[in-house]
């Protein structure tokens, strides 16, 4: 079976929360979306190896009965996965927007975004935020307007099913994945998935690990924290 053709049946994931092969990209613009946008509704809100699909197949059979972290590194291909954009995707579709830009569209398992290298979350401007969602800086300390006073939390919404549905005016889904070894830990590659015909490059989209009729639009990864 081919990278670009799907199984029969779903994946199971780690952590519950995908991508295709897809061809080559045309010469495509990029449909509505600019950052500037994303930060202008954020301010808004304040104001008011193998194949893919081969080898998703034996881990989401494997990390059912997984207990020990050793155990997944038996289940991944050691090594350090060589990445298109980031490591883990080997494909060429881009990734979802982020509120720190495309090249390491780090999400949780939920699918709200984190900050690439410390995996701290993070609100629609960039700013990282504490567990109520105020902003804070690198220390955890509250970030205050130039009077002293807390600024107020601002938007934070997932990266696929609420960011992208908003900027590209369809509905998205979070269907399927696969997994690779990046940073000596297991990272899962996920797929934004909508009913769209065109991919975020502006070519063609395929199926990838999509299901009922929908393609891959965008791409996303978590980090599971699982050695490999």
């Amino acid at each position: 079976m081919s990278e670009e053709q799907r199984g029969s049946a779903p994946d199971t994931d780690i952590d519950g929360v995908g991508g295709a092969r897809p061809a080559e990209p045309e010469a495509g613009v990029r449909e509505p979306g600019p950052q500037r946008g994303r930060i202008a509704r954020a301010l808004e809100g304040i104001a008011s190896n193998t194949s893919r699909r081969g080898f998703l197949a034996r881990v989401g059979k494997g990390m059912a009965a997984v207990t020990a972290g050793g155990a997944v590194a038996k289940l991944v291909q050691p090594g350090e996965a060589d990445g298109y954009h980031f490591c883990g995707h080997i494909y060429t579709t881009d990734s979802c927007p982020h509120p720190l830009g495309p090249s390491l569209p780090r999400i949780d398992r939920a699918g709200f975004p984190l900050e690439p290298h410390s995996g701290k979350p993070i609100d629609n401007l960039g700013r990282r935020v504490n567990g109520k969602g105020e902003p804070v800086d690198s220390d955890g300390k509250a970030l205050t307007d130039p009077d002293g006073r807390p600024l107020p939390p601002g938007p934070r919404t997932k990266v696929c099913q609420e960011g992208v549905a908003r900027e590209f005016g369809f509905k998205t889904h979070v269907d399927g994945g696969w997994y690779r070894c990046c940073g000596g830990q297991v990272r899962k590659l996920v797929d934004c998935c909508s009913q769209n015909n065109k991919r975020i490059n502006g070519d063609a989209a395929l199926e990838g690990y999509c299901y009922h009729g929908r393609k891959v639009f965008c791409v996303m990864y978590f980090d599971t924290n699982v050695p490999c």
